[in-house]
């Protein structure tokens, strides 16, 4: 079968594409015939070794898939359509998967959606719904919004009833915030974070900050936060990790919340699973149609994550096999 291999860590562009050994599963495992394969940004960490998880080489990228059940196991009958979270090796004809962390797709969720809705709309559920225990109401202010993390914080804040104030880098990233949901936008850098959410809220501040970026983007938005606000640390985009006075959190009776979605996924099986089942509803139903920038056969992965090495993707990219 096929496969996308990272042989050395010099990057996406050092892929190569070989004919490798089906995969043989354990007893709790299913083999899953590999339909679209959804790309993130951290595919062109893990590629370089800059990941916070480094597998063995030879590796294949890819953390979320969609496919159809090939073997049977654990109730799965062979051609059930599913999707997974698989940390990275999705990039493939076929996968063994473990069968408890397969989530069976509607038939009205293409797969090409399906396999872009683990990582960034399940880290917003995660990061909103569990961590930040966000209510209908209240504001939610979220950085790097047009990129695929901050599109998916915009749209699930959104159906979880909340204000939303989308940052982005220029005006055409703004727009495309907007389009996502956004309430109000701030352009930055080029504007005061502080002073122009305070501005927004009627100078209460923020309830919840979604921060994608870091950097000098997050000790302001830290001090625009209201009482007992909660700020969200989901990555850090623009390659800086802040130093925060930690003396912010006490006046404020305020929280910093790490989201760590993957470890998530394994420490707590059952909230990850309703938080994909609320996802899937919401696009079956219509509620949430998550954009997708581009899809891209197997053979042309180097270009694919090359999009979202350039931080040039305005939504979702996807292989298709």
């Amino acid at each position: 079968m096929r496969a996308a291999l990272c042989k050395s860590l010099d990057g996406p562009s050092a892929l190569e594409l070989a004919d490798i050994p089906e995969p043989q599963p354990r007893p709790d495992e299913v083999i899953v015939r590999v339909k679209a394969v959804g790309l993130n940004f951290a595919d062109t960490l893990i590629t370089r070794g800059k990941y916070q998880h480094k597998p063995d080489l030879p590796f294949s990228p890819g953390a979320e898939i969609a496919g159809v059940v090939e073997t049977a196991g654990a109730g799965l009958s062979p051609g059930t359509r599913v999707m997974a979270y698989v940390n990275y090796g999705g990039a493939r004809e076929k996968v063994a998967v473990r069968a408890s962390d397969l989530v069976t797709i509607p038939d009205s969720v293409s797969d090409t959606i399906a396999a872009g809705l683990s990582v960034t709309y399940g880290t917003a559920l995660h990061g909103l719904n569990d961590r930040a225990q966000l209510e209908s109401g209240e504001t939610v202010v979220v950085t790097g919004a047009a990129g695929g993390a901050g599109q998916a914080a915009v749209e699930v804040a959104k159906l979880m009833g909340a204000r939303v104030i989308a940052v982005a880098s220029s005006p055409e990233k703004l727009q495309i915030a907007k389009h996502s949901g956004a309430d109000e936008t701030i352009l930055f850098p080029g504007s005061d974070l502080k002073q122009s959410v305070r501005a927004l809220t009627g100078g209460n501040g923020a309830d919840v900050i979604y921060d994608c970026i870091g950097g000098e983007a997050a000790e302001p938005l830290v001090r625009a936060l209201t009482w007992q606000g909660r700020y969200l640390v989901v990555g850090f985009a623009s390659g800086e990790i802040p130093r925060i006075p930690i003396n912010l959190l006490l006046v404020k009776g305020t929280a910093m919340l790490g989201v760590f979605w993957g470890e998530s996924v394994r420490r707590a099986t059952r909230a990850h699973a309703a938080n994909m089942a609320r996802l899937l509803d919401w696009v079956a139903v219509g509620k949430l149609a998550p954009r997708i920038h581009g899809t891209f056969p197997l053979e042309r992965i180097t270009e694919a994550l090359a999009v979202l090495d350039r931080r040039e993707a305005t939504g979702k990219v996807v292989l298709t096999i």
